[in-house]
């Protein structure tokens, strides 16, 4: 139950909302060159606006920082989205060629064996043996720590050979791998 303070602020928050939530959509807008983001990154400044809405309605020109918010919101979507182009890039730029006739029974092993893993451990040990990238790229990719890489994927790899009883080289799972990832490609 509301008191009379917190009732006036919603009330004024509200009347803030109607004036200029247009605007900020369209400033979001114009940021990021997305208009079905825009409307996201709108409410979500209003949202934080209305976290701490006695500090906003307390400054000097609230407006102001109202597009501020935006501006740092439409900032960080923009940089979240350089960074997915990158890792695509990354991914899509190593590409191997396609191998002839893949054992399909070892790939089926294979994908079966990795869903099991947890994300980290999959994404370390996909993104070094079948995308065949650097420890430095995987963790460039992933946002993690080379040293993570390292033990994400050693602990992964050991994983794969206990889940699909190989007991002998780690090649034969890097080779599956491998081949899994070239024979999801040729069913594109």
């Amino acid at each position: 139950m509301g008191t009379v303070v917190d009732d006036a602020a919603s009330v004024e928050f509200h009347a803030f909302f109607e004036r200029h939530y247009a605007e900020l959509s369209r400033l979001a807008h114009l940021l990021t060159g997305e208009p079905d983001t825009a409307d996201d990154l709108a409410a979500d400044a209003l949202l934080a606006l209305w976290h701490r809405w006695d500090r906003v309605r307390a400054a000097d020109h609230p407006v102001a920082y109202a597009r501020g918010v935006v501006a740092n919101l439409a900032r960080t979507r923009i940089r979240s989205a350089v960074r997915e182009r990158r890792r695509i890039a990354l991914f899509w730029s190593q590409r191997e060629e396609r191998t002839e006739n893949p054992d399909v029974a070892g790939v089926v092993d294979v994908q079966e064996a990795l869903r099991r893993l947890p994300f980290r451990k999959r994404a370390c040990v996909v993104l070094r043996h079948a995308f065949d990238l650097s420890e430095k790229d995987t963790a460039l990719a992933l946002g993690v720590s080379v040293g993570t890489v390292k033990s994400q994927t050693s602990k992964g790899m050991a994983e794969l050979q206990r889940l699909l009883g190989t007991s002998g080289a780690p090649q034969r799972v890097r080779a599956a791998i491998a081949r899994t990832g070239e024979a999801a490609e040729g069913n594109r």
